[in-house]
């Protein structure tokens, strides 16, 4: 097998709910985060990889992301595909109480690309998992985002830095942090495999 085909795409909780900037803390930083998830997934579409659409079924009634309403609802332009794996989860980790880790193993898939919302919650939580479990795994600092968060003693963090720091948390000791064009051109086959 070559880099690309032991290598999967991972889209997490892109869902309408996400526009609710209010309920996350607001000020999303990396506005074109979903412009740079739509490249990912037209270019892996295209090289015919394996795409993991993961959408979260929330418990709490005051979530967005909670079944039966539109913020539940994944955003148009990652719509499963025939072939695609459709993973929900309940949890801020993708590998909690659902089938990801068995699927990703069958398919013998040693490579995970990860984008989605929100960097420090779902995004964090499932990339930590999956480098634990062995996966080379890399997040894509443009393809995810974060909101501004108040701290225990009150402080208010921007976007930008709960964004930075969360990768910083990821960075060479879970993953690897790319950003999408970075990505996009090591998944070219001419060019040298950023994805190790």
């Amino acid at each position: 097998m070559t880099a690309t085909e032991k290598t999967a795409l991972i889209v997490i909780d892109v869902q309408h709910g996400i526009d609710e900037a209010g309920h996350w803390g607001g000020n999303r930083n990396n506005p074109t985060a979903e412009e740079n998830i739509a490249r990912l997934l037209k270019h892996c579409r295209a090289l015919g990889l394996p795409i993991v659409i993961v959408q979260h079924d929330s418990v709490s009634p005051a979530s967005p992301f909670r079944p039966g309403q539109k913020g539940n609802l994944l955003k148009d332009f990652v719509t499963v595909l025939p072939g695609e794996k459709s993973i929900h989860k309940s949890t801020a980790n993708a590998f909690i109480k659902t089938d990801l880790e068995a699927f990703l193993k069958a398919q013998h898939i040693a490579k995970l690309i990860i984008t989605g919302f929100v960097t420090n919650n779902s995004v964090e939580a499932t990339a930590r998992m999956a480098g634990e479990l062995g996966f080379h795994t890399t997040v894509v600092s443009d393809a995810t985002a974060s909101f501004d968060k108040v701290g225990v003693d009150g402080t208010k963090y921007s976007s930008t830095l709960i964004h930075q720091v969360s990768l910083s948390n990821l960075k060479d000791e879970y993953a690897s942090i790319a950003t999408t064009a970075e990505v996009i051109a090591s998944l070219t086959p001419t060019s040298k495999p950023l994805i190790a």
